[in-house]
């Protein structure tokens, strides 16, 4: 969706991501960077939805693959992916997606609620759902998908 800037000032603005063929909203107030990982170094004995840990410019992210915390399946071969940095909870994470798109502005009030029937692992990672020309853009609250106490499986 796209807004003159008077009316992207209350808009509310997201990193759109592609994970597993699905497009996922990150609100642009958590995103700090998007980058390509150069390595991921593992770590013994995490939850699926820990893929390792990045050094990102001599700081140590906490790397959270999307794919296994929205219940969606395994990446090819290790296909390609990107990561957003953010800082929130207490810690710094890369959420890993297979690709990151463009910014997207919604207008107040488009954001509605998730839909009763969306699948129950989604609904609890979701903070709404906003109508695009081109489909639909499922929101992600990045506080309760960081919250690992809530299991998406």
């Amino acid at each position: 969706m796209r807004l003159d800037q008077s009316a992207q000032r209350d808009a509310e603005g997201f990193v759109t991501v592609t994970v597993a063929e699905q497009r996922f909203g990150i609100p642009l107030a958590y995103v700090d960077h998007v980058f390509v990982p150069d390595a991921l170094f593992a770590v013994p004995l995490a939850p699926p939805e820990i893929a390792g840990l990045i050094n990102l410019r001599g700081r140590i992210l906490t790397a959270v693959d999307l794919r296994p915390r929205l219940s969606l399946p395994e990446r090819a071969d290790h296909g390609p992916m990107v990561a957003l940095e953010i800082e929130t909870c207490g810690g710094l994470y890369g959420l890993l997606a297979d690709a990151a798109g463009e910014v997207m502005w919604a207008a107040p009030g488009s954001v509605e609620r998730a839909p009763s029937n969306l699948d129950a692992r989604w609904a609890d990672l979701c903070s709404g759902v906003c109508q695009l020309e081109d489909g639909l853009l499922v929101a992600l609250d990045v506080d309760r998908v960081l919250n690992f106490s809530q299991s998406a499986s």
